[in-house]
Parts: C-alpha cells; sequence; structure tokens
C-alpha cells in the first residue's frame, strides 16, 4: 500500500468515527494557532513519510515538491540555480517541511515588495475529509474564475485538508542587495516609508525597532547603488545585514525574546503610530506591527478594537491566554462562508479543529 493509500484509509476510518486528526510535519509551528495554548487535538497525521521534489525545471520558475519534503531541502536545491521563494518564508525550526510552510502562510521581511504566501501557489493536490483527492491549479500563472482554492489552502492551517503536493513559483536571487540604516522616530519612520514607496526604489525589506530603521535594497547593481545615493543612511556590511534580516525571519531579533504575549498587527501602511502599552517592532513598509503586550482577554478586546478601527486585524500570534481566540473574529458573512468551506472539504470536521477559528465560526 502507497503513502496516499495509507493517508486515505486513515482519514476514511477517522471520518467514520469523528475522530479528530492532527495534521502535523516538522512540529516546527506547533504553538501557532487553536483555542487552547496552540495545541490541536486529536490523533497526529505524520506528513513526513511523504516527501520528494516532483518537478523542478529552473528556466520555468516553478517547482513542485510533496508536502513533508524538508523547507531547508528546497532551498537548497534553488540556490544551486540562484532562485529562491520570494516570500521568504520562516522555518521556526529545522523540521519545517514544505507542506506546514503553505498551511501556516507566514511570509519574512521580503513579503511586501514579492508578495505574500498565496500569490506563489500555483497548483496544489489535497486529501480531503471524504479521503479522495483532490487537484487544484497547475504548474503556470493563470486567470481562474471562481474559487481559487490551492492559493486559499496558504494559511488555512491543514483545517481543509491534507495537503499533499504543491508548486510554487520561485524567483531568480537579485543581482546586488544592500542594508541602510537609519536613526529615526516610529512616527517619522512610518512616514519615510510611505514616501519611499510610493518611488521607483528597489525595497525588499524594512524593519523599525528603538529608534533604529534598516532599509533593504534589492535589484540590479546599478539601482541598487543609486538608491543607497539617494537614500543616504549608513551602509551595513554585508555578512552584519545577511544575520540581521536572517534573524528577522526566524525572529531571533532582540525584540522577540521578551516573556510578554507577542501580537501580529496587521494595518495599512499609512496608519500612524498606534498607542497600545507595549514595545513595537514595524514591517513592510507600516503594513506589519509587531506588539509585546499583556494577553489577558480585556486586553485583547482593546486591541483588536484599536487595530480594526485603523481597518486592520490583530492575531495573538505567540503565548498569552488563546482562549479568548487567536485570529481576529470574522465578520457574520465571512464566518458563514468559513464554516461552508469546511462543511465541503471537510464535512465530519476532522481535520485540525479549533486550529483557526473554532467549530461554530
Amino acid at each position: 500500500m502507497g503513502t496516499i493509500e495509507r493517508f486515505q484509509e486513515r482519514v476514511r476510518a477517522a471520518a467514520r468515527e469523528r475522530e479528530p486528526l492532527c495534521i502535523r510535519g516538522g512540529g516546527s509551528k506547533d504553538w501557532y494557532g487553536g483555542a487552547h495554548g496552540g495545541a490541536t487535538p486529536g490523533t497526529i497525521l505524520d506528513t513526513r513519510d511523504y516527501v520528494g521534489i516532483v518537478d523542478y525545471e529552473p528556466t520555468e520558475l516553478v517547482i513542485t515538491a510533496r508536502c513533508g519534503t524538508p523547507l531547508a531541502e528546497i532551498e537548497a536545491l534553488l540556490a544551486q540555480h540562484n532562485q529562491m521563494l520570494a516570500f521568504e518564508p520562516p522555518y521556526f525550526g529545522a523540521g519545517a517541511t514544505v507542506g506546514g510552510t503553505v498551511a501556516a502562510g507566514l511570509c519574512g521581511p521580503r513579503r511586501a515588495s514579492s508578495g505574500a504566501t498565496r500569490d506563489f501557489v500555483l497548483g496544489a493536490r489535497l486529501l480531503d475529509g471524504k479521503g479522495d483527492v483532490l487537484s487544484f491549479g497547475g504548474k503556470v500563472m493563470k486567470n481562474v474564475a471562481g474559487y481559487d482554492v490551492s492559493r486559499m489552502l496558504a494559511g488555512s492551517m491543514g483545517t481543509l485538508g491534507l495537503l499533499l503536493e504543491v508548486s510554487l513559483k520561485v524567483l531568480p536571487r537579485p543581482f546586488a542587495e544592500a542594508t541602510l540604516r537609519f536613526e529615526m522616530s516610529e512616527i517619522d519612520a512610518i512616514r519615510r516609508l510611505n514616501e519611499w514607496d510610493g518611488q521607483p526604489l528597489p525595497l525588499s525589506g524594512s524593519a523599525w525597532c528603538g529608534g533604529q530603521l534598516a532599509l533593504r535594497l534589492s535589484g540590479a547593481e546599478a539601482a541598487v547603488d543609486a538608491a543607497m545615493r539617494l537614500l543616504g543612511g549608513e551602509a551595513v556590511p554585508h555578512t552584519d545585514a545577511a544575520a540581521f534580516w536572517a534573524d528577522m525571519r526566524e525572529q531571533r531579533h532582540v525584540f522577540f525574546s521578551g516573556s510578554e504575549p507577542l501580537w501580529r498587527l496587521s494595518v495599512p501602511s499609512t496608519t500612524g503610530a498606534l498607542v497600545l502599552g507595549g514595545d513595537q517592532l514595524i514591517e513592510w513598509g507600516g503594513a506589519q506591527r509587531w506588539l509585546r503586550a499583556d494577553g489577558d482577554t480585556a486586553t485583547a478586546g482593546a486591541i483588536r478594537r484599536t487595530v480594526q478601527s485603523c481597518g486592520g486585524h490583530a492575531t495573538l500570534f505567540r503565548g498569552g491566554d488563546k482562549g479568548s481566540g487567536v485570529f481576529q473574529p470574522l465578520a457574520p458573512a465571512l464566518a458563514r462562508i468559513h464554516a461552508r468551506m469546511k462543511d465541503a472539504f471537510d464535512p465530519a470536521h476532522i481535520f485540525n479543529p479549533g486550529r483557526l477559528y473554532p467549530e461554530s465560526a
């Protein structure tokens, strides 16, 4: 019996018994999501046996891999051809797999300039709650009518099914990169980032924390050199810059070492300084704010109301009391769509229950 057949047998048995399944690869993001401290109930369905790069043609800029394939293996192969996953997915652990990477939908510093995880998902094969293998999308960019299911799987946290295989668009690595450092206030940093974003500059990363702004430039050597002359600031040595952006991607920066609950705030980039009673780090040209603050229910409500009033949403990313919900509550209309999609793909509600939203949502 092949691996997929074993998966199918396990899923069908679980559906008959209404037995919850916890889809798990390397476990590098076990703490993310979930209404009860990040722990997803159910018997573990381990994906690490289903590995391998199915197809990779560097000239086509597409790679297809099975869900349990280590993310490190994929990035190492791409690096051999001077290519990359442009959304800079964080590992958060040596065991990170491509299936878990897509299911979590998390991105690194390059997201604001290159796009989100979902923007790079071209196709996928999914094992649904009936034990059927479904195929969506393909290996080329094209217009889609109706639900673009393959992209919808990015960030679904495994609640719609077991992602068996995924095709991802890849991009060439930039010819040149440089990092500049500026001393400036939070308000000035937000203003300048929005001004620079409206100019033809090769911006590929930004991070403000503690009165210091780091700006990454990527592209043709002439474009990077011209931008450095225009912007000024202090040039950061390449080795130090590479370590800094890697630390930002993996949250090893000193800001993330605190014991307070960590909130991820997604807001319009033009949103001014948010007064929320905690230290903040600003990324993505002002569109992503990280907040270290108390995580009790009252504070969680205040944080979400403030961010929602700005047109954004808040996620209790790590730590704190997750009993009040990890992700921003859905509006009633969106909650109904969410429930219908769950019912369609997972009728018995066996996959990762509560990992994304409570089952009653």
